[in-house]
């Protein structure tokens, strides 16, 4: 039981791992042993990060832009010449648009859908021969996608694209478990809501009061909550462990 968490031997990927939610589950993962490449587009954020979270284990910095179909091909096949076997893959690459439902733009909504659901999608596709590689009966390879409460509840935010794309985000997630159940690979969705991220921190200034205050544990999230998590779902305590959406939003869905 005392290795119930362990990560030992394991590779992981967390995209969008240069800051916030990724670069927090990231470090859980470092620090219970797995070896962790993180992702996000901005190169020198992702090379500052990997610096930073070098300090808890091994972490590699591949950058690249996963919302695109080209970079995605490169990144997985410099991946893929790396790493023949990835036994845990965090996909948490996301963006968000503000805007009230009448003014939404065209571009606004092709950016967040083209992250936060099609890149994700194909960067899975792309990587399933080394999630395959590495799962077994005992120990499956793992799929944890970050999703988000807006997408089971309506937001007290202006950003309907965000919401819907995370509701379809843990439709798939349901979907990917179920297919690839019998390649010995899990798929679970974690559903955050407030968190002390770059994203929350302009809402926090404005109206941090009222966004605490419909907390029923009286306030946000921190890394530990959320990296708690992540590595409960990468290591062999959640191995029996698939299909699930797991709301880490401090009671905020049983209001």
């Amino acid at each position: 039981m005392k290795q119930l968490f362990s990560l030992e031997g394991k590779v992981a990927l967390v995209t969008g791992g240069s800051r916030g939610i990724g670069k927090m589950i990231a470090r859980g993962l470092l620090e219970y042993g797995a070896k962790v490449y993180i992702s996000s587009r901005k190169a020198a954020a992702c090379e500052d990060a990997c610096r930073e979270l070098s300090a808890f284990g091994d972490c590699v910095a591949l950058p690249a832009d996963l919302s695109r179909m080209d970079e995605i091909g490169r990144f997985t096949a410099e991946l893929a010449a790396r790493e023949p076997k990835l036994h845990i893959l965090v996909n948490n690459a996301g963006v968000s648009w503000g805007a009230k439902l009448g003014e939404v733009p065209e571009k606004g909504w092709d950016k967040v859908m083209d992250t936060n659901l099609k890149g994700l999608f194909f960067l899975t596709q792309a990587l399933l021969p080394q999630l395959e590689a590495a799962g077994t009966a005992a120990d499956p390879a793992r799929i944890i996608n970050i999703g988000s409460i807006d997408g089971i509840q309506v937001s007290l935010f202006d950003a309907i694209g965000y919401g819907a794309s995370k509701a379809g985000l843990h439709h798939m997630t349901r979907t990917m478990a179920n297919r690839l159940a019998a390649r010995h690979i899990t798929a679970n969705a974690i559903a955050p809501g407030g968190f002390e991220t770059d994203m929350l921190a302009p809402m926090m200034a404005t109206i941090g009061d009222q966004i605490v205050g419909g907390v029923p544990l009286g306030r946000i999230g921190g890394a530990e909550d959320i990296a708690g998590v992540a590595v409960m779902l990468a290591s062999r305590a959640g191995a029996y462990v698939t299909g699930a959406i797991i709301p880490v939003d401090g009671g905020v869905l049983t209001l």
